[in-house]
């Protein structure tokens, strides 16, 4: 195999990596408050070869001295772009939309006897009863909602009207008048790009790896950075004509490299025919 076919091989495999996240992105456009990605890609390994056995005699050259030949490139990050999506309006109490890019409700995902907290910007949040006279509020997938001191939010009684401040503080009034307040669970993502998709719109942590310099808990005097709406719902920041442009170069690309693999068989067979 020669280097034209090993390096478009390489490429190929990279390439189907980006296809699928731009995918992705397309199949979540409806997903709320999703954040787009974007593939970065970085250089495979590099031969430089120079011309000149004296670099003396390269003073007259206008472009970089020698020959750089690579073995083709590789998806360094898989980059989430965080960019603020437009609000729909609902109308809906419970309906929920971060207004800051960087903020995210905290969640608590169970499965399997196991519990992790996870963040996500979905705040189509519902009640669920928990027993006769409690309710809790939950995400659309009947994951607990967290407060500030990750509890969940728990309503005594039957509750009748529901206001949300922008500063992420939620107020439940009772059919007798009750008044029940709680501070939902907001953090700030200081550094987005270690952040893991768990499925189902929530990020989290990887394994082995705290939250301390990654997030920061928007608690206490740090409330008055919480920037929130209710009776709204945060729409994906996905551009369909952004994606279906980066998908058709993808496809020229991926041609061009298929057909520089066909290219190199026919040369090396034309090569192995000289008698």
């Amino acid at each position: 195999m020669n280097r034209t076919m090993i390096t478009a091989t390489n490429t190929l495999a990279q390439l189907q990596k980006q296809m699928d996240i731009v995918s992705h992105n397309i199949a979540n456009i409806d997903a709320t408050g999703y954040k787009r990605r974007e593939a970065n890609f970085t250089d495979l390994l590099f031969q430089q070869y120079y011309n000149q056995k004296n670099m003396d005699f390269e003073t007259e050259r206008f472009t970089p001295p020698g020959i750089r030949q690579g073995v083709g490139a590789k998806v360094g990050q898989s980059q989430i772009v965080m960019k603020q999506g437009a609000l729909k309006t609902t109308e809906r109490p419970l309906d929920m939309a971060l207004t800051k890019e960087g903020q995210y409700f905290r969640v608590l995902e169970q499965s399997n006897e196991e519990s992790a907290v996870r963040f996500t910007r979905d705040g189509a949040f519902h009640l669920t009863p928990i027993s006769e006279n409690e309710t809790m509020l939950v995400t659309g997938n009947g994951y607990p909602v967290l407060d500030e001191n990750n509890n969940s939010i728990i309503i005594d009684g039957q509750a009748k009207n529901f206001r949300v401040t922008e500063n992420g503080r939620f107020i439940a009034e009772g059919a007798n008048g009750a008044v029940q307040e709680f501070y939902l669970g907001v953090v700030q993502l200081n550094k987005p790009q270690f952040m893991e998709q768990k499925g189902e719109n929530l990020l989290g942590l990887p394994d082995g790896v705290e939250g301390e310099e990654i997030f920061t808990e928007l608690n206490g005097a740090l409330r008055g950075q919480i920037g929130m709406a209710q009776g709204a719902l945060e729409q994906s920041n996905v551009e369909m004509s952004k994606e279906m442009t980066d998908l058709i170069n993808l496809q020229r690309a991926y041609q061009f490299q298929s057909r520089s693999v066909s290219m190199a068989d026919q040369m090396m067979g034309l090569v192995n025919g000289i008698r």
